[in-house]
């Protein structure tokens, strides 16, 4: 491979990846520093160091020179897609006040601002108050402001990690359009901050003057300063151009531009994403995000912790895969599927509903993860295998409500995001969803989104279109195996989707004896 490059900054919840693309949507170069995901110093929070993501950032751009030897002149512009919803307030300087409250964080406070009696009103009357009370309560901004006021006294900016980041580089408060998915008062229809008369300056405790400049993907923010050049390596003076969060970079750096096509991420937060022009809220009040293409919207539905589960269930009781993977050098995902593919379609009726952590409407705030239909027959293999059908069965339904919504059937599925790499996840979810599923190209889909981003906004590609044609394409196409699809979709309408609704009074009634969750 020969430049022009692009230097892609992949700040994720796991690890913090250099990526050099070139404009084929190759990966040319790749350097990976882990992270702590997150400490808690009391239960349901998850804070990290401010400064420790800047820092992996540099150490993964140092490696990345060194290691590959690629002319750093080459290298015609940077772009950073970073993990959502992770909050960190600076001061004037830019300098961060206190840990970044991160989007795992479960922390809530009922202290929150009032809202006028004419918006109570409205809301009442359109049946959502429980929603915007949540906003205010989940609100990271109303927290600080309420329980650390000599903090939130010294606030300059409140930044997400994609601003704090887009600062370290190039010197200004200016972020992405595309990374506004937070607490905060934007406005997801106009893709701006909200405006003026808007309920959200009355739920939350910041001001205008506090948040960034917000610009559109593809938008050349700034060059790389002479004091981030030292730190990271980059040249001096290199284009930094906006990108967008990591899921709505995924979505493009899988092919996914058209609302057909239904994007899959097995990630931390699992997902399933479409791209399409129209503001659609597939939940009522809930909007769709912004996407990583300019005026386009991300019709997206969530499972918290999604594959954070294949992660829990490794680290429980997988350790003799991963013993197994290290004395034989090979990847532990070989060795799982070993456990998927040494249990039959439907995990011997073993039900797995994913919702270890909750909602906000779809699942509710009260939801709670379960697992029903134990045998003496069943294995920790079952167990594995019951989580991936869960979280696939999961990812349809929230399809089945993309389409409702939108009118459009989905007819293709693309799969990013790490689970994307086992085989046997694969086709497993083509098998549930009935469809062709097509592993992206190549793994690291969000920092190649990114990169589709800086090429079409320097010029390098005509336009979006023509970048994503370029840089991407399907993979390896895993198709739907009939006697299993016959199996899933029993399984899936006759108990997954009677599940939630069946268990929803026994959570409530948990959270209120334990009060974990807190007492709703």
């Amino acid at each position: 491979m020969s430049g022009p490059y692009i230097l892609s900054i992949d700040n994720g919840t796991q690890s913090v990846r250099a990526l050099l693309f070139d404009l084929q949507g190759n990966l040319a170069a790749k350097a990976q520093v882990h992270l702590q995901p997150y400490y808690s110093d009391h239960p349901g929070w998850a804070e990290h160091k401010a400064d420790g993501y800047w820092n992996a950032v540099c150490i993964a751009c140092q490696r990345l020179w060194e290691d590959s030897g690629i002319d750093r002149a080459d290298v015609k512009g940077v772009a950073v897609t970073t993990q959502r919803g992770t909050v960190i307030n600076v001061d004037q300087d830019g300098k961060p006040l206190r840990p970044a409250i991160t989007w795992l964080d479960q922390r809530r406070t009922d202290t929150v601002p009032p809202i006028g009696p004419l918006w109570k009103a409205a809301f009442k009357l359109a049946r959502v108050e429980g929603t915007i009370n949540y906003f205010r309560r989940e609100a990271e901004v109303n927290w600080i402001a309420a329980h650390q006021p000599d903090i939130w006294a010294k606030t300059s900016k409140v930044l997400l990690l994609s601003g704090y980041l887009n600062f370290r580089l190039c010197g200004s408060f200016v972020d992405s359009i595309g990374s506004q998915v937070a607490y905060l008062p934007f406005d997801y229809k106009g893709h701006k901050w909200a405006g003026a008369r808007d309920w959200k300056w009355q739920a939350l405790t910041v001001r205008r003057e506090m948040l960034p400049e917000l610009v559109k993907p593809g938008t050349v923010i700034g060059a790389i300063t002479a004091e981030a050049a030292q730190a990271t390596g980059i040249p001096a003076g290199t284009p930094l151009v906006a990108a967008a969060a990591d899921k709505a970079c995924e979505v493009i750096g899988a092919g996914c531009l058209a609302p057909h096509i239904g994007c899959l991420s097995f990630g931390t937060t699992a997902t399933i994403n479409t791209t399409n022009t129209r503001y659609i809220e597939v939940t009522p009040f809930i909007p769709p995000y912004p996407s990583a293409v300019p005026g386009a919207y991300s019709t997206e539905v969530q499972i918290f912790r999604g594959y954070w589960m294949v992660n829990w269930f490794k680290e429980q009781f997988g350790h003799l895969e991963q013993a197994t993977a290290t004395e034989k050098g090979t990847p532990p995902e070989a060795q799982f599927d070993k456990l998927v593919n040494a249990v039959p379609p439907g995990s011997m009726g073993l039900m797995l509903q994913p919702y270890w952590s909750p909602g906000i409407k779809v699942p509710g705030p009260e939801a709670k993860g379960a697992m029903i239909g134990f045998g003496d027959v069943h294995t920790r293999a079952h167990m594995y295998r019951a989580i991936l059908e869960g979280l696939a069965y999961a990812l349809r339904e929230g399809m089945e409500r993309i389409e409702k919504r939108s009118g459009v059937p989905v007819t293709e599925l693309r799969i990013a995001g790490g689970g994307s790499q086992s085989d046997a996840a694969m086709q497993l979810s083509a098998d549930i969803f009935g469809l062709p599923a097509a592993r992206a190209h190549l793994y690291e889909t969000s920092g190649l989104g990114a990169a589709i981003c800086a090429a079409a906004g320097l010029g390098l590609h005509p336009d979006f279109a023509a970048a994503i044609q370029a840089m991407t394409r399907p993979g390896r196409v895993f198709q739907p195996v009939e006697a299993n699809r016959k199996t899933y979709e029993q399984l899936y309408k006759r108990v997954y989707l009677k599940m939630y609704k069946r268990l929803q009074p026994m959570y409530a009634e948990i959270a209120d004896i334990t009060g974990y969750p807190e007492a709703l």
